[in-house]
C-alpha cells in the first residue's frame, strides 16, 4: 500500500439545481456558511489537495471558495453522472485518486474524509459505510475513471460501478464520525440544523455515488 503521505484531491460535486429544495443547494447556507464553502472545508480539513469544486446551476452567484479551484459544468443538467466525470477531468494529470463528497451533505466529516483518502490504493475504490451501507466520502484512484464512461451516466455517479465491481472497493466504516443525511429540502435543512446543534443525527437512506 502506498504511503499514507500520498497526496489525493478532493472533488465536490455542487452544480445540481436543487429542484426539491427550490434553488441550487450550493447556495443555501448551514448556520450562515453556504454549502459549497462547506463542503470546500470539509476536504481541505480532511488532508485533500488540491479541491476542485464542480458548478452548474446558479455558478454566477457563488462566493470566492478560497482554496479550491472553481469548474464550470454547463451541461450540468445532464445529471450528476456528467459533474462526477468533468470534476475528474479536471483535476491535474498527476493526481492518483480523488475523494468524491456532494455539497449537499453537510453532516460528514473530516474524520471520515481522512479514513478514506488514507485507504487509497491504486486498484479501489475506498468508500465510507455506514450500518453497512455504503455512503460518502469515495475514494476513486485513477484507474477507475475510465470505468466511469459506462456507469456514471445521467442522475448516476459511482453506485453502479460499486454494485457491479466488488472487486475494487474497499469498505471503510464511518458510523462514528458523522452521517451522510442529504439536504433536499427546506425542512431536511432545518433537521440538519438542529443535528448540528444538539447531536441528535437524523436518520438517513442510502443514495447515489
Amino acid at each position: 500500500m502506498p504511503e499514507r503521505t500520498t497526496v489525493i484531491a478532493g472533488l465536490l460535486l455542487a452544480a445540481g439545481g436543487g429542484r426539491r429544495y427550490g434553488r441550487p443547494k450550493a447556495l443555501v447556507e448551514l448556520n450562515g456558511e453556504p454549502l459549497v464553502r462547506r463542503g470546500v472545508r470539509l476536504l481541505a480539513d480532511g488532508g485533500c489537495a488540491p479541491v476542485h469544486v464542480v458548478l452548474g446551476a446558479g455558478a454566477d452567484e457563488v462566493p470566492e471558495l478560497p482554496g479550491a479551484v472553481p469548474v464550470r459544468h454547463d451541461r450540468w443538467s445532464d445529471g450528476l453522472g456528467s459533474s462526477l466525470r468533468r470534476g475528474l477531468a479536471s483535476l491535474p494529470a498527476a493526481v492518483p485518486g480523488a475523494v468524491v463528497v456532494l455539497v449537499d451533505q453537510p453532516l460528514l466529516s473530516a474524520v471520515a474524509v481522512r479514513r478514506v483518502r488514507e485507504a487509497y490504493t491504486t486498484e479501489a475504490v475506498v468508500v465510507a459505510t455506514y450500518a453497512g451501507r455504503p455512503g460518502h466520502p469515495i475514494l476513486l484512484c485513477r484507474r477507475t475513471w475510465p470505468l466511469l464512461d459506462r456507469y456514471a451516466v445521467g442522475d448516476r455517479g459511482a453506485r453502479d460501478l460499486l454494485r457491479e465491481r466488488p472487486d475494487l472497493v474497499v469498505e471503510v466504516p464511518c458510523d462514528d464520525v458523522g452521517t451522510p443525511v442529504d439536504v433536499d429540502t427546506p425542512a431536511d435543512l432545518r433537521a440538519v440544523s438542529d443535528a448540528s446543534a444538539t447531536g441528535v443525527v437524523p436518520g438517513w437512506s442510502a443514495r447515489d455515488s
